[in-house]
């Protein structure tokens, strides 16, 4: 062991030395192999050639369905952030809690990075699409990746390091509230014998108004009376980010590498919320105003390692360590001023290490081992005080509170070309989370909770004819979600606008906390997808799924007697409320015209140059445990569509193009008191590229629908509560406007 390694505390020094032994493992390799003469490179590197294909060609030959955003589209509208690129995909839905599969919550989609969990304190929306080399829309589970994905899995695979020497400059320039904000992309790339570098480098700085919202509220008044409020805010948020994601390839030899990656983050951000209050009737309470700040700074680092050990033998080894942390300040003020003040500052560290032993049993048929391991630990404080000081909870605010997750997964998987037009796919994996932390509030037991999963997965294609453009795929999988950490903690946040725990609140505006006993949701899914590949890259989609779940959680609104308050208070405490089923089905076309109708446009010079896209999806599903027609599951509208065209201008190096997503209005059955109503939606977004040369383009965009950064939809919502009590909330944004200049230096 290093000497340096001694003077770390024990739990470290076994994640640096977990960390350490990829690079270990190529030391030594290195060594052993000077002077030997390199032997013919395996065929179990034909991952390397497929890498290389179009997106078309690597969805095409994928084992399992999937759907794989590429380049052209990554760069097609000049998005400075990757939601508005997965917006345009079809099933695919952004809320407020980021991007979702199927209609279905954001916490049923398994966001990944180069084929791992992203990592706590991570968010999908805090990568620029020049830094990602694809995406892969993955709807059926692998044995190989944890199978946490009752919808399926958003995998971003992250910028490789370049064959040749490579330089790269973008600038966006947005409509900002005072003046335009810059974005700014880097991306340096070198390659020198066995050793390949990039450097992707990401800064913003930002000042706009993110929405405005005209809110009314019905619900008991200060007399006790029904009472209604209407509430005009107007929310603005300014900030900083910067980003770096380095990574160094090493190749060692054939079949032979070594691979260092990380990335680095710093965000600061910060929000007004202004609000006006009009009072309609009796003595409705006011929404205050609010001024929130939080520091954010991510930190991780990955090293794998691979070697093809025997002509039919391939071993990979890979080990991370991760590193958030993060400081709020939170202030709300009624007219008399200060009204509550919060303060927070935490910690998460994880390391993960991970392995796959991989054998070919003949020409066409592989044998796959592997595991994976988790630990995580978080650390975090919070002191919500009102405008005298006084903790707002009582004895809960101001606790440090620490808490650890285990995760173990093994797996086993068998990959089988049965015939040229016949594959087969067999999984199992075996996945155990623990969960530890400490109590919370006298009297209060520590949070212990422990879950075991066993996931089989079954799978087959089928090509019609030889060259495989027309394919059949069918997939049997156990998935599930395990509880987050956040919905499980016993601490309670109190309502800001009702910060007297000795005076009671109401059904707008409950307390929050979170449940110890909640169990993993599981989900039993059968997919099936047929594949048409046409000429020239045009292509034609149809899917089927369906998904029975259990123990799907829901937040149950009650009014109940809690420790941290004289009065009964009216509490959101998340449950695993029943079961419930979803089924759907989804349609996806894309190509150029004449190519998707060769025989009305392929003699026009126009329509060659014109390419479209539709997607057209339709959900349906029931939660057992409440009465119908609108036991639907949460946020899955009946139906989303999308369509869109590039043009390319004869006789000009001018590209145009625009694109449409719509979904209808909808009701929903929340729990047996609560019902929510959402309005139709419409975004729109248009684009004009103009090519001066291949090292310089420049690009206009307008977006019209959604709130900046990847946001939601502009939508209106009501949400009906007990007592006779809502909340109608109309939130929207105005048009968002962007230059984005390319050059490849």
């Amino acid at each position: 062991m290093p000497k340096f390694l001694g003077l770390l505390p024990a739990h470290r020094r076994v994640a640096a030395s977990l960390f350490l032994l990829p690079l270990a493992c190529a030391a030594q390799d290195a060594a052993n192999n000077e002077g030997l003469v390199r032997p013919e490179p395996s065929s179990l590197q034909r991952v390397e050639v497929v890498a290389r294909q179009s997106a078309t060609e690597l969805r095409r030959a994928a084992r399992q369905a999937k759907q794989i955003v590429g380049r052209e589209e990554l760069d097609r509208f000049g998005d400075s952030n990757i939601l508005d690129v997965l917006r345009r995909q079809p099933g695919v839905s952004i809320g407020s809690d980021g991007p979702s599969l199927r209609g279905l919550s954001a916490r049923y989609t398994q966001i990944l990075i180069n084929g791992d969990p992203a990592p706590a304190g991570f968010s999908i929306d805090q990568l620029h699409p020049a830094q990602i080399e694809r995406i892969e829309i993955l709807r059926t589970p692998t044995a190989e990746q944890s199978l946490q994905a009752v919808a399926g899995s958003i995998n971003v695979i992250l910028k490789n390091t370049p064959r040749r020497s490579q330089r790269s400059l973008q600038l966006t320039l947005n409509d900002g509230r005072k003046h335009l904000d810059p974005d700014l992309q880097l991306t340096v790339g070198e390659s020198q014998g066995p050793l390949a570098f990039t450097l992707p480098v990401y800064f913003s700085d930002w000042e706009r108004e993110y929405n405005r919202a005209d809110i009314e509220r019905r619900g008991l008044g200060a007399d006790g009376q029904l009472a209604l409020g209407q509430h005009h805010s107007r929310f603005v948020a300014w900030g900083v980010i910067a980003n770096a994601a380095p990574r160094l390839n090493w190749e060692l030899g054939p079949d032979h590498r070594l691979s260092l990656s990380a990335f680095l983050q710093k965000l600061n951000w910060n929000a007004g919320i202004d609000t006006q209050n009009r009072v309609i009737t009796g003595q409705p309470p006011e929404i205050d105003d609010l001024d929130l700040h939080r520091d954010t700074y991510n930190r991780n680092a990955q090293a794998s390692w691979s070697k093809g050990l025997a002509d039919d033998q391939r071993l990979e080894l890979r080990a991370g360590l991760q590193q958030s942390s993060w400081r709020l300040a939170n202030q709300s003020f009624d007219d008399s001023g200060l009204r509550t003040r919060t303060l927070g500052s935490g910690r998460a560290e994880g390391l993960t290490q991970s392995g796959k032993y991989n054998r070919l049993l003949g020409e066409d048929h592989a044998l796959s081992l592997g595991w994976d391991l988790e630990r995580r630990e978080l650390r975090e404080r919070r002191d919500a005080v009102d405008a005298n000081g006084q903790p707002l909870a009582g004895s809960f605010e101001g606790q440090p509170y620490e808490a650890r997750v285990l995760r173990q997964a093994f797996y086993v998987q068998d990959e089988w070309e049965l015939t040229p037009r016949w594959q087969l796919y067999l999984g199992l994996r075996h996945e155990r989370i623990q969960t530890r932390g400490q109590a919370m509030g006298a009297g209060a037991a520590p949070l212990s909770a422990s879950s075991r999963v066993n996931s089989p997965v079954l799978s087959f294609s089928h090509k019609f004819d030889a060259r495989g453009r027309q394919l059949l795929r069918a997939s049997l999988s156990r998935s599930y979600r395990a509880a987050d950490l956040n919905l499980m903690l016993a601490r309670p946040v109190v309502s800001v606008q009702f910060p007297h725990v000795e005076q009671a609140n109401t059904p707008n505006a409950p307390d929050r906390l979170g449940n110890p006993a909640l169990k993993p949701e599981l989900a039993t899914g059968l997919d099936v997808a047929y594949e048409h590949y046409g000429a020239g890259g045009a292509m034609f989609s149809l899917g089927l799924f369906h998904r029975r779940l259990e123990g799907v959680v829901r937040q149950v609104l009650s009014l109940r007697d809690v420790p941290w308050a004289s009065v009964p208070r009216w509490v959101s405490e998340p449950q695993n409320f029943s079961n419930a089923q979803t089924s759907g089905l989804e349609l996806e076309a894309k190509g150029r015209a004449s190519d998707l109708l060769p025989q009305r446009w392929a003699d026009s010079p126009t329509v060659r140059a014109l390419s479209l896209r539709a997607t057209f999806s339709a959900y349906r599903s029931r939660v057992q445990g409440l009465p119908g027609p609108d036991n639907r599951l949460d946020g899955q509208a009946p139906w989303t569509a999308s369509f869109g065209f590039d043009q390319a201008v004869s006789g000009m190096p001018l590209t145009l193009g625009a694109s449409l997503s719509l979904s209808p209005g909808y009701s929903t059955q929340l729990t047996e008191n609560q019902r929510l109503d959402r309005s139709r939606t419409r975004v729109s977004e248009i684009y004009g590229k103009w090519q001066y040369n291949r090292q310089l383009s420049l690009r206009l965009t307008a977006k019209q629908g959604a709130l900046p950064w990847g946001g939601p939809p502009n939508q209106i919502s009501t949400q009906w509560l007990p007592d006779d009590a809502y909340n109608r909330t109309d939130r929207r944004a105005t048009p968002n406007y962007a230059l984005v200049i390319d050059m490849r230096l």
